[in-house]
């Protein structure tokens, strides 16, 4: 039937050739983000703590929580903080 129909037959062989490009591309970024070890030293120890009782706005506060965790700490080889946030980008001008 291809053989007959050479229109029909390219289309075929388009939709294919999109197909497993776009699976390739798929993977390759799934690959490195997700499939591959971190590039870190023992980065399979990494963990992560979340203080879930904490807004973003009190960031002072997350901040105390953090110093607490760090001085008393007897799990961990060492620790890293971090307060995420909102920012908007507009134009050349001031940010809000």
């Amino acid at each position: 039937m291809l053989g007959r129909s050479p229109g029909f037959a390219a289309v075929v062989m388009l939709i294919l050739a999109v197909g497993i490009g776009a699976n390739t591309a798929i993977f390759s970024v799934v690959n490195a983000v997700i499939l591959q070890p971190l590039p870190y030293k023992d980065s399979n120890r990494i963990v992560t703590i979340w203080d879930k009782g904490v807004r973003i706005d009190e960031g002072f506060r997350a901040r105390q929580h953090f110093l607490f965790l760090r001085e008393n700490n007897q799990v961990f080889e060492s620790l890293g903080g971090h307060c995420g946030g909102l920012f908007y980008v507009s134009g050349i001008e001031k940010p809000h």
